[in-house]
C-alpha cells in the first residue's frame, strides 16, 4: 500500500544542476528516514544522501558540497539538489524510505522505481 514516486531526471550538461523529489503515498504511521541512492552500469547501488525525521543527514563522501537533501515532512516528501553535476554522476537514482506502516509493525524499506540521471555534453 505505499508507494514512492520520483520525478525530475533528466539530460544535464557537465556542471549543471538537477533537482529530484520523491514523494510517498498510502498507509504510512512513522518515517524513521528518506534518501536517495543511485546504481550506475556495472556498480553497486550506494547510497547517496540521507535524511532521518529528526533531521540528521549524511552524504557520500563523492557528493558533499554538491548535493543537498531536504524534506517537507507533512508531505512525506524528499528533495535532492544536485549541483555542480559531473559525468560520474550519471545513473539511475532511487528514493528510499524506512517507514512503519502501523505502531506494531517493523520498519519496512520501501523503494521507488527510480528515474535516470544523465551528465553529458
Amino acid at each position: 500500500q505505499v508507494q514512492l514516486v520520483e520525478s525530475g531526471g533528466g539530460l544535464v550538461q557537465p556542471g549543471g544542476s538537477l533537482r529530484l523529489s520523491c514523494a510517498a503515498s498510502g498507509s504510512i504511521f512513522s518515517v524513521g528516514a528518506m534518501g536517495w541512492y543511485r546504481q550506475a552500469p556495472g556498480k553497486q547501488r550506494e547510497l547517496v544522501a540521507r535524511i532521518t525525521s529528526g533531521g540528521s543527514t549524511n552524504y557520500a563522501d563523492s557528493v558533499k558540497d554538491r548535493f543537498t537533501i531536504s524534506r517537507d515532512a507533512p508531505k512525506n516528501t524528499v528533495f535532492l539538489q544536485m549541483t555542480s553535476l559531473k559525468s560520474e554522476d550519471t545513473a539511475v537514482y532511487y528514493c528510499n524510505m524506512a517507514a512503519r506502516q502501523r505502531a506494531w509493525y517493523r520498519e519496512s524499506e520501501y523503494w521507488g522505481q527510480g528515474t535516470q540521471v544523465t551528465v553529458s555534453s
